[in-house]
């Protein structure tokens, strides 16, 4: 059996967007689950929509996803070049042998000419005008230096039929296809043939990309057929939508793979959700390593319907992932978003990390969890009621000059101390523990919420800003 080899063939028009990271994924699930290679080949050959730094922002992307290519532009390979701006003499040599073969011919067509194919509803077909011409003609306008492209020579009748191992038996009537242009007026080929001679030259067995090419597939097996290749095995995969009507589409500016990073989703997070837009495991898992997945990995799992893209999903599974992670490295990843925060300079980012950790779902949004905490300022009095406790402003103002006795008094200023020492200082004076913490946390946050508990709260603040904080409320109670 001939060995498993797929590809992801990106054009470097700008970010990974996450269609994109998709099938790339797949295809590499798909080739490590059968043992095989994944490559990776850069199609460039719309120079006009090249961006400057896409194609190591590719690079880049994958790595730093899991997906290491087995050959490619940057680690090389048997298959080179793997840039396709590169392969030009490589797609002039194939459409020559084309023509030859009768699947395709010189065209000399005006821009005049193919304008005035136009139809009343603006459509507009190529006509097959060139086709006809004798070999003499061709041969002299050529020497002579006429501009031409080359076009692909498609059968007016007949169908053309394939085997998609998602969609199942895909059957066009060859009267809908048009002979699209191959090779450019520039030399350049086209995506129509370019992804034909470079996945046969380049051994590719398995084809995985999106459903828009599901209905141009038999023009790409046409040519197959005409050099007298095997066709590859087809998987196109269902579309990701933005939501019921709309595709997730990065032309319109959607999220892309680097937007999310810098957001503050980790990578595993990130790929790992993109695994489940389209593909569901047998034993129904949702938190998977890129090594579990190559495992797990089967086309059986694959829906033909589209996918909707979830956010609220992927926050929920980037906060199991944050959750994993110890101390030590969710400090690591919050620190930059601490450092850009309003306590940066005031208090211990480590220890507000420590508070953080298992209540951040998305890293970008840590500065907007703790910004507050710089300063305090005028609450409402109201949040000092609590039915549980049997608290209320009354009793705050008769407690929290206890409590701030407690704060001056107590022998160290950590956590546990805190804790243990008020406790049992409320314990001897018969006040209930679980009431005098509650006065205490809200009189020096004043917020209904916070990361930490009150005795938590007051070991990041310090002692002596925990004083200034009990003073203000002592004061704003009268």
């Amino acid at each position: 059996m001939k060995k498993v080899r797929t590809r992801f063939a990106p054009s470097p028009t700008g970010f990974m967007h996450l269609g994109g990271l998709r099938t790339a994924l797949y295809a590499y699930l798909y080739a490590k689950h059968n043992g095989g290679d994944f490559i990776l080949r850069i199609e460039d050959t719309d120079q006009q929509r090249y961006v400057e730094g896409a194609v190591e922002l590719i690079y880049s992307s994958l790595k730093e996803s899991g997906l290491y290519y087995d050959e490619g532009p940057d680690v090389g390979g048997d298959c080179g070049p793997y840039v396709q701006s590169q392969r030009k003499e490589i797609y002039a040599k194939y459409a020559k042998k084309l023509i030859e073969l009768g699947g395709a011919y010189y065209c000399f067509c005006s821009k005049e000419r193919l304008e005035s194919l136009t139809d009343e509803n603006g459509n507009r077909k190529y006509d097959k005008h060139c086709l006809s011409l004798p070999k003499e003609e061709v041969e002299r306008r050529l020497a002579a230096g006429e501009p031409y492209v080359i076009r692909q020579n498609i059968p007016t009748e007949g169908t053309s039929t394939y085997e998609d191992m998602i969609y199942g038996t895909i059957t066009v009537d060859n009267s809908e296809l048009e002979d699209n242009i191959l090779i450019k007026s520039d030399g350049m080929p086209t995506y129509n043939f370019a992804n034909v001679i470079d996945d046969h030259l380049m051994g590719i067995t398995h084809v995985i990309r999106g459903t828009e090419y599901l209905s141009s597939t038999p023009k790409y097996n046409l040519m197959y057929d005409a050099f007298g290749w095997e066709r590859p095995v087809y998987i196109h995969l269902p579309t990701i939508m933005k939501d019921a009507t709309r595709k997730l589409s990065k032309r319109y500016g959607d999220a892309n793979f680097d937007d999310f990073v810098k957001k503050g989703y980790l990578k595993e997070a990130i790929i790992n959700y993109v695994a489940l837009l389209g593909w569901a495991p047998k034993n129904n898992v949702e938190k998977m390593t890129v090594p579990e997945m190559v495992e797990l990995f089967s086309l059986d799992g694959i829906s033909k319907s589209p996918s909707i893209f979830d956010e609220v999903k992927l926050r929920w599974l980037n906060g199991e992932y944050i959750r994993e992670l110890s101390d030590e490295d969710f400090y690591a990843l919050a620190k930059p978003y601490l450092e850009s925060s309003d306590i940066n300079g005031l208090f211990d980012l480590e220890k507000a990390a420590k508070l953080l950790h298992g209540r951040t779902e998305v890293l970008g949004e840590i500065p907007e969890k703790i910004n507050w905490l710089a300063k305090l300022e005028k609450y409402d009095p109201a949040l000092f009621f609590n039915k549980k406790n049997k608290t209320d402003e009354n009793f705050a103002r008769e407690i929290l000059p206890k409590i701030r006795k407690y704060i001056e008094e107590v022998p160290a200023f950590d956590n546990d101390t805190l804790y243990q020492y008020i406790g049992g200082k409320c314990a001897e004076e018969g006040i209930k523990a679980g009431a005098a913490f509650w006065i205490m946390r809200i009189a020096i946050t004043g917020q209904a919420v916070t990361p930490g508990g009150a005795t938590e709260m007051a070991s990041l603040l310090g002692r002596e800003e925990t004083l200034k904080r009990l003073d203000f409320s002592i004061r704003m109670l009268g």
